[in-house]
């Protein structure tokens, strides 16, 4: 159990945290939530003992194993990939390192070198009674996706994101009585969260997790804890019962003068337009059930507000959207697309998956022709008109001018109150429109290409990981924006929520040079791949 007594944070003025109290249960896992810059990462630094600087007490009992997952990717280059995840068991890794040491160089016929053996060994046997931690670590790296062959390598080896992901088996490793987990899913593809998922679902400890990732919250956590108002509320259920309930009475307040049959009408859609899938429309019916059932003591309406994201077309398209005709490309003598062949329809909504580096982004780069294929051709119909959200678009955006300097330089004859309207749905302020470019986080960076994208009007829409640095809220608008755009769409993303709102065709890249195209959402085609059907 975590004991959090009168909890107060300030950042010098500014109260991020006012008197605080909460208990956090064995057998519970709670998901983190709030609105970009609300304290998320402050609160769990604070549970965790990074943060000490604060008034009142946060209480873990000392029996507890806590573990907490690094951010530094760079913390251990010099030890080799197991024995990094051997380190998330400090006790157990010291002992087992001091055991090798002295069997190297140790005098046996000192009477304290054998002694010391025996209590390394009493250590051993203490935090790995089955003698089986190498098979353990071998075995959560793989599922992480670090292959067996590599678990005897340098972490300066790895690139950035495999390096997340041995720091995140390095944090699971040990089991521990107390989890922390700050963006679990960064840098994980759809397979690697499934199993992340499942590992979590097993934990029978206390848990604490942020994500933005709507899926993963639902699947995992029993609990959500909501930062907001400068407090922290509990809320029993998963995401969705926390979003549906807390906007339902924010609603409920702007019908309470209206007709019953009017609010009910109201309610309804709001149900079915936060399911944004016809495939989910029982799911919808239930959740619009369950809201009679629900008791609702605590839960006020949010301060947080959704960006208002509409996609709207200029030029209507022809009868021709797209032909991939056999692409193939190479990297050196790494080739990443083998006989590519597609052809998009007017009005499909693809969802691209596949495992990291399977070249999904290189096959997005290809149909914009930022990247001449090594072979192969790209056709695009006659009316289309592209818009493009790059994988860096963090990096990309930049300059000393004004946020909305940097949007009217694309078209510089576009109507000011167009452009500050738009900014403007992205939750950008009017003062905030004169904040520089060069000053804003990667979060507002995406909403900045959301915008111009918006403005662009075009009626195909390429997208390469929009969801990441998006706060749940901005993700549930992308998704409606994109279920109900009337062009075409083609989007690689690992938020399966997103993927699940506006997609009718799926195609998965796969590590060994071939891809599955299949008609349908993302839904029906994880069901037929569970099945053996795909």
């Amino acid at each position: 159990m975590v004991t959090v007594q009168k909890l107060v944070m300030r950042y010098g003025n500014r109260v991020l945290f006012q008197d605080i109290n909460l208990k956090l249960d064995r057998h519970k896992r709670y998901g983190l939530i709030g609105a970009n810059g609300a304290g998320k990462t402050t609160f769990l630094k604070i549970l965790s003992g990074q943060i000490k600087e604060y008034e009142g007490e946060v209480i873990i009992p000392k029996t507890n194993k806590v573990g907490v997952l690094g951010q530094n990717q760079y913390a251990y280059e010099d030890f080799t990939i197991a024995d990094a995840v051997l380190y998330g068991n400090k006790r157990l890794y010291d002992a087992i390192k001091e055991k090798e040491l002295i069997y190297a160089t140790g005098d046996f016929e000192d009477e304290a070198v054998n002694n010391r053996l025996a209590e390394l060994e009493t250590i051993c046997v203490e935090e790995d009674p089955t003698y089986e931690y190498d098979v353990n670590i071998a075995k959560i790296l793989e599922n992480v996706g670090i292959p067996a062959s590599k678990h005897n390598d340098l972490m300066s080896t790895l690139d950035s994101a495999d390096k997340f992901k041995v720091l995140l088996a390095q944090v699971l490793y040990p089991k521990p009585d107390v989890l922390f987990l700050d963006e679990p899913t960064n840098n994980l593809d759809i397979q690697t969260i499934s199993w992340l998922e499942d590992e979590l679902q097993r934990h029978e400890g206390t848990m604490v997790v942020i994500s933005h990732d709507r899926h993963f919250l639902n699947s995992v956590v029993t609990n959500i804890l909501d930062v907001d108002y400068q407090k922290i509320r509990e809320f029993t259920g998963n995401y969705d019962d926390w979003y549906i309930a807390a906007n339902v009475i924010a609603k409920q307040n702007e019908l309470s003068n209206a007709k019953k049959e009017k609010e009910k009408d109201e309610l309804e859609a709001f149900v079915r337009r936060f399911s944004a899938n016809a495939s989910k429309a029982k799911q919808a019916t239930s959740r619009q059930k369950k809201l009679d059932k629900l008791v609702i003591d605590d839960i006020k309406p949010s301060s947080r507000r959704d960006p208002s994201i509409v996609f709207k077309a200029k030029r209507v398209m022809g009868d021709e959207a797209l032909n991939i005709i056999n692409i193939n490309h190479s990297y050196g003598d790494n080739e990443v697309l083998k006989n590519i062949n597609l052809k998009f329809e007017p009005g499909e909504k693809v969802a691209l998956i596949g495992p990291n580096g399977v070249g999904k982004t290189t096959l997005l780069k290809i149909i914009m022709e930022e990247l001449k294929p090594t072979s192969g051709e790209i056709h695009w119909g006659a009316t289309i008109e592209s818009s493009y959200f790059p994988q860096d678009t963090a990096d990309i955006i930049s300059g000393d001018g004004t946020l909305y300097d940097w949007l009217r330089g694309f078209d510089p004859k576009r109507d000011i109150a167009e452009i500050r309207n738009c900014l403007g749905r992205m939750l950008f302020s009017g003062e905030q429109q004169e904040k520089s470019v060069v000053s804003i986080s990667g979060g507002e960076k995406h909403r900045m290409m959301l915008s111009k994208m918006m403005l662009e009007g075009g009626n195909f829409l390429v997208l390469d990981e929009p969801s990441n640095h998006l706060d749940l809220e901005a993700i549930v608008a992308l998704g409606e924006a994109l279920y109900n755009f009337k062009g075409n769409v083609i989007c690689v993303s690992h938020d399966r929520e997103l993927l699940d709102a506006f997609a009718n065709r799926v195609i998965e890249l796969r590590a060994d040079g071939t891809y599955v195209d299949f008609k349908g959402s993302y839904e029906e085609f994880a069901e037929a791949k569970e099945k053996g059907l795909i």
